[in-house]
């Protein structure tokens, strides 16, 4: 690793009028930002589809994308949605993520575009859509069909479909695939848009020297084709009922612990199969970003395993799981992988010395250093270099928020170790985060903003009402930016500006006030400020079928995003 640094934010969260921030012109403005800012990292959370409390992190497939993402505007621009498909769109609020109302709307667009694929689509198009079921059937074909049923079935869990088909009989399958066709391929084809929109992002996104950081929960969820699939290798008794699930005892975060639902693993069956799913997913995920992090790496040294009978996570038990051999079987099929382990929560060496041998970049989380001793891995002169440094990560609250939560003694520490009064909390900790050792420094969105705990993404063990924030498109300004590249370049983070710089990349200076800003509320002259920089890869749609989602130019962008 290199020494950088840079944002976590999820997509949902980003500026739309369609309810939930996509894939659309206010990503690639998202973008444009962290250039300017001198940030050459994008953490996003799982990109699956969200299925049991809107969780990314409880997915319906392990290696699906998540069609809410699909950005609307993209879809018109290839030709796939008219202005009248979208002319009866619901008005939405920007404040949360209505998922209510904007799942079933999400899903209306989709069908609409899936509609005129079948009788407008491009040869081309036709083409790309063909050769992706074709690359991408040794997951695809499982997915698209598990989706397709639970439509049929009303959206219920697998194992309550008709029995055939929950078992996985042959000729059950045949004859729903033969019975469904039409469902199937329609889910099908929203993977394929995801997969087009999603790689002309990241494709623009490293044009822009900025990498993306994605995120992979250890755990699949019940309700997943990865279960429904593969049942032989997760614990589920014949009726098709999970035995023992995963979770965490009690912790930081909850008296009872976190008691998450997801069936574990059978490991001797993944072992004896040479870890194939494992392998098979990470080389899928890989493809969607150029840095994973593993979510609760410490499950692979042991695991908390909890009787699914049980209404908490109070009394499982560890076990231990084969993490070794695991990796070394990834590794000699995929080779060295940027992967950082998020090692939180109970850490045993055993897991100290699994995440050193694999060589993996631990996490250290500036929250999580106060109020204990002055041996706390988790404050800054602790620090190795080998690790990511995060303020707060989308478990925890807010920076502003968690700092004023706490009680005068907790505060008298962060305030003495600091030499700070608190009163610009957020960035007290992100000027720390970059001064420290640690390779990448991660900062949440609502940091940089200084925004309190009504900004929080998600509450450990509170089953409703997380994954809702949204970025207010006059949130972002210039001045983020501006302190941003200052302290990074202070920090040794970016490379010092060259004065003769004026290629529009990432490492030119930040020298004008009315730089481009697709968030900026204020409908300036956007075209003669895109000029002064240079030219820059902002003024040019990505190529695809169907990835026209980034507007050609500044006055749509705007436009699109009710600027």
């Amino acid at each position: 690793m290199t020494r950088t640094s840079g944002i976590l934010l999820h997509p949902t969260s980003l500026p739309s009028r369609w309810g939930i921030g996509d894939l659309g012109g206010a990503a690639y403005a998202f973008v444009d930002f962290l250039a300017i800012a001198g940030q050459h990292l994008w953490q996003v959370m799982p990109l699956g589809p969200t299925g049991y409390g809107d969780s990314p992190y409880q997915s319906f497939s392990a290696f699906a994308g998540n069609t809410y993402l699909l950005s609307p505007d993209g879809l018109r621009m290839a030709g796939l949605l008219t202005d009248e498909d979208l002319a009866d769109a619901p008005t939405f609020g920007d404040e949360r993520v209505d998922y209510g109302a904007v799942i079933p709307f999400k899903q209306e667009i989709q069908r609409r575009a899936y509609t005129r694929f079948t009788t407008h689509a491009t040869d081309a198009q036709r083409g790309s859509f063909d050769q992706f079921r074709q690359d991408e059937a040794s997951w695809l074909d499982d997915y698209a069909l598990f989706a397709a049923l639970k439509d049929v079935f009303g959206g219920a869990a697998w194992n309550a479909w008709d029995a055939p088909l929950a078992r996985r009989e042959p000729t059950a399958l045949t004859q729903a695939r033969a019975d469904h066709s039409d469902l199937v391929a329609y889910h099908a084809f929203g993977q394929w848009v995801f997969a087009e929109q999603w790689g002309a992002l990241k494709a623009y996104a490293n044009e822009r020297g900025i990498q993306i950081i994605g995120d992979a929960p250890i755990f699949a969820a019940f309700d997943s084709a990865d279960a429904w699939a593969n049942r032989e290798l997760f614990a589920i008794d014949d009726a098709g009922n999970p035995t023992l699930i995963a979770g965490v005892p009690p912790d930081y975060f909850s008296v009872t612990g976190q008691r998450w639902g997801n069936p574990l693993y059978k490991w001797d069956a993944m072992q004896a199969r040479g870890f194939d799913w494992w392998i098979a997913r990470l080389r899928q995920t890989l493809r969607q970003v150029d840095i994973l992090r593993i979510d609760h790496f410490r499950g692979f040294a042991g695991y908390w395993a909890i009787p699914a009978a049980e209404e908490t996570a109070v009394h499982g038990q560890w076990t231990r799981a084969p993490g070794q051999a695991l990796f070394a079987a990834i590794r000699a099929t995929l080779g060295d992988l940027p992967i950082i382990a998020e090692d939180l929560g109970v850490i045993t060496p055993d897991v100290v010395a699994l995440r050193d041998r694999c060589g993996y970049p631990g996490m250290r989380v500036l929250q999580f250093g106060f109020g204990g001793w002055a041996e706390s891995v988790h404050l800054p002169h602790n620090y190795v270099q080998n690790s990511v440094v995060y303020t707060g990560t989308h478990d925890n609250d807010t920076t502003v928020g968690w700092f004023w939560s706490q009680g005068d003694e907790m505060r008298g520490h962060v305030q003495h170790y600091f030499g700070r009064d608190g009163s610009d909390i957020a960035w007290d900790f992100i000027r720390a985060a970059l001064a420290s050792v640690s390779d990448m420094a991660i900062f949440p969105l609502q940091d940089v903003l200084g925004l309190g705990s009504e900004a929080r993404m998600n509450t450990p063990g509170v089953a409703s009402g997380n994954w809702g924030w949204r970025l207010q498109s006059d949130q972002l300004a210039h001045q983020h930016a501006d302190r941003l590249r200052t302290l990074t370049q202070l920090y040794g983070r970016i490379p010092l500006p060259d004065a003769d710089a004026q290629d529009g990349t990432s490492e030119a200076p930040l020298n004008q006030a009315d730089a481009y800003f697709a968030l900026d509320p204020d409908p300036t002259d956007k075209e003669s400020s895109a000029e002064a920089e240079g030219p820059t890869t902002a003024t040019r749609p990505p190529s695809g079928p169907v990835a026209a989602s980034r507007p050609v130019d500044k006055e749509s962008t705007a436009e699109a995003e009710g600027a």
